[in-house]
């Protein structure tokens, strides 16, 4: 094949390509919906793409511009695909519960045999999803919250011996690496019951793999645009991975560990892996301690396979650690930033903790209402989820329009915009927790307010979320003061290496003990 053939058909590929992308940018304008004229390749994210924002900001960018322009809902691009965004948030609702069944689905990359992890509730859709929902539904209620309650009170000792340290010598703390540490120690001990010690070891093993699987490197980044560009037939086809051959390696052994050596020795833990034990040899979560886990040899029937077990204390992991810490760490940000708010939610725990004799119990978190509407705020101001995606899986046709969102079509619901927007929180920059009392709640929408998302995917582990970030933060309340140190830069940026809100340069804080 000579030079000028050659050139000929990179010119026709060349040339395809973008009369291509020139159609696709017309799908909005086709449907008859208003939309953000895109640009060659990115479409609308060329800001996201080159990290010149982090997903929150980038989302809530769009919202704006579709909101300053009136709309209840607006066309953006991903790339060559159309995706489509809600505004009003009686859009929100019928999207995300009212008629749910036709956005059942995040359209996530999920292929449970060449890439196992992937299999998680997180990611699973329809019915599969709909079956293990009910399944996991009851290791989360308020019962399973105290039974396991004891093992986070457990690791706030390490916490609180940190702390005193620094306090000691008085150097700053980067506070974000520290909650991570305890909310590490938490997850690894009530998911997979290992003692963890990542408080005390800074490099200890869950805590070098939880730190990756939130480091965006250039592979991980590629391989991220190749899961949202290409259909995903075509990755099940050519057994796309998208999980690190490491991070698997060392999830899927921690978990098939520990799964065997309790069936082989009858172990019973109040943990989260116990309930999981439950449902993989009865099929259900039972009260009894008794029908813990069976012996080897006993078990009639596998209800859900050892893989299985490892998606969902992978997904219960990677959620519970980082959002948790993310949590703390802005709560903690915003504390250092408002001293009164902080002198009044010290008040509150040390009074509260006078009526229970000094002992953090269950009890006593569920009576701190303060530190209830601090814990909200915060989530309201910064979300560690910005936002949610969904998958259009029957054409639906929008409320009060001749717009139809055909099947297939991506969505894309932006938490941090909703929860910035001054419709809703006036003056949206201030951090005052007083939105969350009962008089200001009841004024507002109720989906004005989606930091777990809502309606039936709505996050099944936000008890446990809420629980340990106020467990965390009275332990460090109820006998230290944190204040900002210079090293935070200030106005804080958010990271743009990770899904996961984040403050560029890191939040580190001063302690002083009381």
């Amino acid at each position: 094949m000579d030079i000028s053939t050659i050139a000929y058909i990179v010119i026709v590929l060349l040339t395809s390509v973008y009369a291509y992308s020139k159609w696709s940018y017309t799908y909005w304008k086709r449907r008859g919906l208003e939309y953000l004229e895109p640009e060659f390749f990115y479409g609308n994210n060329r800001d996201l793409i080159q990290r010149k924002l982090g997903f929150g900001d980038h989302f809530a960018n769009v919202y704006n511009n579709l909101k300053a322009r009136g709309l209840k809902c607006g066309g953006m691009f991903m790339f060559f695909k159309p995706v489509f965004m809600p505004v009003d948030l009686d859009l929100v609702k019928t999207i995300m519960q009212k008629d749910f069944d036709h956005f059942r689905n995040h359209g996530m990359y999920v292929n449970e045999k060449v890439d196992p992890l992937t299999g998680h509730l997180f990611n699973l859709e329809d019915e599969k999803w709909r079956k293990l929902r009910a399944k996991l539904t009851p290791t989360f209620t308020s019962g399973k919250m105290k039974m396991m309650f004891q093992t986070l009170v457990a690791c706030t000792s390490g916490l609180e011996t940190i702390l005193r340290q620094h306090s000691n010598i008085q150097d700053p703390i980067d506070i974000k690496d520290v909650v991570s540490r305890f909310t590490t120690d938490v997850i690894g001990s009530v998911a997979f019951g290992i003692d963890c010690n990542s408080l005390e070891d800074p490099d200890s093993e869950f805590r070098q793999f939880g730190r990756k699987i939130f480091q965006l490197n250039f592979v991980r980044r590629i391989k991220g645009l190749i899961a949202m560009a290409l259909p995903r037939q075509i990755l099940v086809m050519v057994g796309y991975k998208q999980t690190s051959p490491d991070i698997e390696e060392f999830f899927m052994k921690a978990v098939k560990d520990t799964v065997r050596y309790r069936e082989s020795n009858n172990i019973y833990r109040k943990d989260f892996m116990q309930l999981m034990l439950q449902l993989k040899n009865r099929g259900k979560v039972s009260e009894e301690e008794e029908a813990s886990s069976l012996p080897v040899g006993q078990v009639e029937g596998q209800f859900m396979t050892v893989n299985e077990v490892a998606a969902q204390c992978f997904v219960f992991f990677v959620a519970g650690f980082e959002t948790s810490a993310t949590t703390m760490t802005f709560a903690l940000l915003e504390l250092a930033l408002n001293q009164d708010i902080q002198d009044e939610l010290r008040k509150e725990i040390i009074m509260v903790l006078e009526k229970h004799y000094g002992k953090l119990t269950y009890e006593a978190i569920m009576q701190m209402s303060y530190l209830d509407k601090v814990v909200h705020e915060t989530l309201r101001k910064h979300p560690p989820i910005p936002g949610t995606p969904r998958v259009c899986n029957t054409d639906f046709k929008i409320p009060d329009t001749e717009v139809i969102i055909e099947k297939g079509t991506r969505i894309h619901i932006p938490f941090q915009a909703i929860h910035r927007d001054p419709e809703y929180y006036p003056d949206p920059e201030k951090f005052d927790p007083e939105r969350f009392n009962e008089e200001n709640k009841a004024k507002r929408h109720p989906f004005a307010f989606l930091p777990f998302g809502e309606g039936p995917r709505v996050c099944i582990g936000a008890r446990f979320g809420l629980l340990q970030a106020k467990v965390g933060l009275c332990a460090i309340l109820r006998k230290f003061r944190v204040t900002l140190d210079e090293k935070t830069k200030t106005p804080i940026k958010y990271s743009t290496n990770s899904f996961i809100t984040g403050v560029d340069g890191g939040v580190w804080i001063r302690v002083s003990q009381l």
